[in-house]
């Protein structure tokens, strides 16, 4: 709860510049207005000190310079702001499955398929704060990297770990694609997601793609699929006797289990033939899935000018009961 004091008419605070004036003319008054009279010596009096009454009596002045000041405020409309703001973020499940098979090597985008994905991913990463990610890098077999974690640096770390040849080459997409939906079987998220990147086509595995996709239906899962690699031919590089030599190769990219998979889990396919598109598509991805924000605002405003108005007429009482006693003059 957060309490602030506004104005309902604030230029009646111009006003308070009469408080200084009030003030001088009474020092003014009280030097200059006391009765005289001529006497030979002030000895006599030269032991005589005021009393408290005499000190006392200013204090009728103070409660007028209060009264007004009170009177000032009460007309300018103080009014107490009370605000409150409850939001309630539910990120969203997301597993990066990325093919690291020795085709995604090629350098039809730079440095090649798998860094330039990488660099990707973690900057998609980077930008989505509320959400967890898990990471599983699949080939010839697959295994996760990193399970789900809210933890980005970990994830980001773990991220430099991942090269070609860690595991058996080939392209098992089926099973690349169970083990994504095995990290996120048990999620609560409002929203669960698989980003499916690869430069290939399904060649390993005891699981299809298309099985696979049926089961992350089942679960809710939403995968997104992206066939990574230039139209054509791509170079590739080949270790020879004579050191690493580049062959063009062509790019094999089974776009139709990749569409398939996609449309069976309400995702979408896309194609990243350079680095540019790359990026772009993450962006498209990070608009698709946004995390879902509940925001309940509630304002009140409270006029507060009665009790600055009570309390001035309280001292007006009270420095009438006093003028009328105490302080009472006879003329």
């Amino acid at each position: 709860m957060l309490k602030n004091i506004e104005f309902a008419n604030p230029d009646y605070l111009y006003l308070l510049l009469i408080v200084p004036i009030l003030v001088a003319w009474y020092w003014y008054k009280n030097n200059h207005s006391k009765a005289e009279i001529k006497i030979s010596t002030t000895l006599p009096f030269a032991t005589v000190t005021k009393s408290p009454r005499q000190y006392l009596y200013h204090l009728l002045f103070v409660f007028r310079v209060i009264i007004i000041s009170l009177l000032i405020f009460a007309l300018a409309r103080p009014q107490s702001t009370s605000s409150r703001q409850d939001v309630t973020v539910e990120g969203i499940d997301i597993v990066i499955a990325l093919d690291i098979s020795t085709s995604m090597l090629a350098e039809d985008l730079k440095p090649n398929r798998l860094d330039a994905a990488k660099q990707v991913a973690q900057d998609f990463i980077n930008g989505r704060t509320n959400d967890r990610f898990a990471l599983v890098v699949f080939s010839g077999e697959t295994f996760t990297q990193v399970p789900l974690t809210t933890d980005h640096s970990i994830l980001t770390n773990m991220f430099k770990d991942v090269k070609s040849g860690m595991i058996e080459d080939g392209t098992a997409l089926g099973d690349g694609l169970a083990t994504a939906v095995t990290r996120l079987r048990e999620s609560k998220a409002i929203s669960k997601v698989i980003i499916l990147l690869t430069d290939g086509v399904n060649n390993m595995g005891a699981l299809d793609p298309a099985s696979a996709a049926e089961i992350a239906k089942i679960y809710g899962i939403r995968i997104y699929t992206i066939g990574i690699g230039s139209i054509g031919m791509a170079p590739y590089p080949v270790q020879t006797p004579f050191g690493i030599q580049y062959q063009n190769m062509e790019v094999k990219i089974d776009e139709e289990i990749l569409k398939q998979v996609a449309q069976m889990t309400d995702g979408i396919y896309f194609r990243a033939t350079n680095n540019s598109k790359l990026k772009a598509i993450y962006d498209e991805i990070d608009k698709l899935e946004k995390s879902k924000i509940d925001v309940t605002e509630f304002h009140k405003k409270t006029e507060e000018f009665p009790i600055l108005a009570l309390i001035a007429i309280l001292l007006f009482a009270l420095e009438i009961l006093l003028k009328n006693t105490i302080f009472k003059t006879t003329p």
